[in-house]
């Protein structure tokens, strides 16, 4: 029987989890997921943090553990060490894809608080200290695609620290991305420093583009570019990224080791029930890409997904209907803009409500241990 997700890792897109839980590192599914579907990757999130840890009791044992040794922990402490054992756990598990593929994959992305996203020293700060404390070559830290976490990516590249950039939209962000990542590289070889360790993705977000272009094209009655323009969207921007990597600035620093920041597509559940539900992976099949896929359209996509170079598709009419929008008087930036903003604001959110269901078993437990 065919596994349409073992397809996506023979056509060269990698496949990684957009999920992490306490439950898949110790019922051994991440280990099943690799051995047999070929998954090379983990991401995480605060919305995925604060719906695992807050629903469930399978931190309670370690909560309880933390609490002996220091009562005096905060829910933020409390969740960063929950938080840097599953992802070391994580990276454990995927250790043996990380050398199989020379440290191309098997990484698992912890992110940078998000209510650093506007402070570009204090993501500095945490960056650095949070890939210290995992203590793993195979993992990548999340930072935000805003203007202040530009400057950020540039020094932790520079620094040696593996990125995920998340939370990109707009091809000209993503241009700005690329630019941060290729300096950090410039730096490190001025310095005679090795640059062959070190590993980037460029997060671009995809569905959440068609949910709020779509509103807009509803609001004038268009339908005809319904549901299309994400894609459209994501097929020129690994255009840009086949050619800026080609070219020469990036081949003299690929002579000395450096890798391609290779684009990874996030937000690939379909949102819309009337769009099928492996779009945002059947049509963005691409060499040297990664899809971060959440576990139902995973399930999906093995079930009923079709591996084709979709990511050359149709090119000339993906530029007409990013053309067609600006005729229309819709705004791509702005949206892209907004859903920077947006994006930051859902995490800070889930953030914080995770804390507050952490501080309530923190009380908990606190409260059981002094009776």
């Amino acid at each position: 029987m065919s596994n349409s997700l073992i397809e996506l890792k023979q056509f060269g897109q990698s496949v990684w989890l957009d999920n992490i839980s306490r439950a898949i590192l110790n019922n051994n599914e991440l280990k099943s997921l690799i051995e047999n579907d070929g998954l090379s990757g983990v991401t995480s999130n605060p919305s995925i943090f604060q719906k695992t840890m807050a629903s469930t009791s399978d931190y309670d044992e370690q909560i309880n553990y933390l609490l002996s040794k220091n009562n005096n922990l905060s829910p933020a402490e409390l969740f960063e060490e929950l938080a840097v054992k599953d992802i070391q756990n994580a990276a454990d598990v995927l250790r043996s894809v990380y050398d199989n593929t020379n440290g191309v994959d098997g990484y698992v992305s912890l992110e940078v608080s998000p209510e650093l996203a506007y402070d570009t020293k204090a993501t500095i700060e945490e960056a650095r200290r949070l890939f210290d404390k995992v203590g793993k070559n195979n993992v990548l830290i999340k930072i935000p695609a805003t203007q202040e976490g530009l400057p950020a990516i540039e020094q932790m590249i520079y620094e040696g620290v593996n990125i995920n950039i998340t939370l990109i939209f707009s091809p000209s962000v993503y241009k700005q991305v690329i630019d941060a990542y290729l300096k950090g590289l410039e730096r490190r070889t001025e310095e005679g420093k090795n640059i062959d360790s070190i590993s980037s993705v460029a997060s671009f977000f995809v569905s959440r583009i068609d949910t709020a272009v779509d509103k807009e094209l509803e609001q004038i009655g268009n339908r005809d570019l319904q549901g299309k323009i994400a894609i459209a969207n994501a097929r020129l921007v690994y255009q840009n990224n086949e050619r800026i990597f080609s070219e020469e600035r990036f081949k003299n620093l690929e002579n000395k080791g450096a890798k391609i920041q290779r684009l990874l597509w996030a937000s690939t559940s379909t949102k819309n029930s009337a769009y099928p539900d492996t779009l945002y992976i059947t049509e963005l099949v691409g060499k040297n890409t990664v899809n971060t896929i959440p576990p139902a359209t995973m399930a999906a996509f093995k079930d009923h997904g079709k591996v084709s170079d979709a990511i050359h598709k149709n090119l000339n009419e993906a530029e007409e209907q990013m053309k067609a929008l600006a005729v229309l008087s819709i705004d791509f930036d702005k949206i892209t803009g907004e859903l920077t903003t947006e994006g930051v604001d859902l995490f800070i959110q889930s953030f914080r409500e995770l804390i507050s269901a952490i501080e309530v078993k923190k009380d908990e437990m606190a409260s059981k241990l002094i009776s």
